[in-house]
């Protein structure tokens, strides 16, 4: 008798494990997640999460998933660290440095690799040079923002120590229309609104996009431990922001999500706007993972020069930061 190919034999055990996956959701086994999103009001990248809930992409694929906006990307990261939430969208740089230096049990199963930071000025004559000594405004020091800047000033050849951070979670913009400050860390979403309610121009000092185009902006991350206790959960929740991206791309549903990207305080024309420039720079990722090594291993070096991994420490190896394998399988879920 002619042994059957193993190969084959692989290939039927995972038809018939990706078969039980697609029946369990009509079995009623929809599995409890949270996802924490970052800023009050939430950043505009937490609008992924919020289309998968609102429009019921998680139920679609078994998941039972409740999104809650956290001061920042950081604070949801603990939270995940300390298994109060399932798992938490946050700024790359902070997870980098957090696993290089401490070993944190965080792994990243999807990702978002185009920054969107820049700083931003109400002077119009504002430059680098303008940058020294001067307050600029950040969510937290330390936080997403404040890591951001630190890479920027980079392209001014400056440190962190030559400017004053000031730390105002979600609210730097307002804080610039307000007069209360000069510059601000900011999102692309954030210029029309700025440019709307104080009626002046944003004058852009650095993007930090050209200051180095191979990036990486925020990792999805779950706690090792609870991904391989309830893998299925986390692959299911995964399947439903997929399909939100899919859906996001579509213009003719723009209105439709800037409906749902109103708590983050943009709707309307301004997230029918900001929606046109992020698709356009593939903000959400595209029928991929969104995890590309290189992206991941750049910033790595980055944040080792910058000193956010302390001295003696080696960035996390690929392989340890992120797993790969929950997105395979929820990409098969979803086709």
């Amino acid at each position: 008798m002619k042994a059957i190919d193993p190969a084959v034999i692989r290939g039927v055990r995972a038809a018939c494990a990706a078969f039980v996956l697609m029946m369990l959701p009509a079995l009623g086994a929809a599995q409890k997640l949270t996802i924490g999103i970052p800023g009050i009001p939430p950043v505009f990248g937490g609008t992924i999460a919020l289309v998968a809930e609102k429009e019921g992409f998680f139920k679609k694929h078994g998941a039972d998933v409740t999104v809650r906006a956290f001061e920042t990307g950081a604070a949801a990261s603990r939270a995940v660290a300390s298994g109060e939430i399932a798992l938490s969208l946050s700024p790359t740089p902070l997870i980098l440095s957090q696993v290089s230096n401490t070993d944190v049990k965080l792994v990243g199963i999807w990702g978002m690799e185009h920054p969107d930071w820049l700083i931003g000025s109400m002077d119009p004559a504002s430059n680098c040079e303008s940058l020294k000594g001067a307050s600029v405004g950040v969510d937290s020091v330390g936080g997403a923002r404040s890591i951001a800047l630190r890479t920027m000033l980079v392209a001014c050849k400056m440190k962190i120590d030559d400017v004053q951070q000031v730390a105002l979670s979600s609210n730097v913009g307002a804080a610039m229309v307000a007069g209360q400050l000069k510059f601000g860390v900011l999102h692309i979403d954030d210029i029309p609104v700025i440019e709307t309610e104080s009626k002046k121009k944003l004058k852009v000092v650095v993007w930090q996009k050209d200051s180095r185009p191979v990036d990486h902006y925020l990792l999805l991350v779950a706690h090792l431990d609870q991904l391989a206790k309830n893998r299925n959960a986390y692959v299911r929740a995964v399947a439903g922001l997929i399909e939100a991206e899919r859906f996001i791309r579509n213009p003719a549903n723009h209105a439709k999500v800037a409906q749902h990207a109103a708590p983050t305080g943009r709707s309307g024309e301004i997230a029918v706007k900001a929606l046109k420039d992020y698709v356009a720079m593939e903000f959400w990722p595209k029928d991929h993972d969104g995890l590309a090594r290189k992206n991941i291993e750049v910033l790595g070096k980055v944040m080792q020069k910058v000193g956010n991994i302390k001295a003696g420490k080696q960035p996390a190896p690929y392989e340890r930061l992120v797993d790969q394998s929950v997105y395979k399988d929820a990409m098969a879920l979803v086709k």
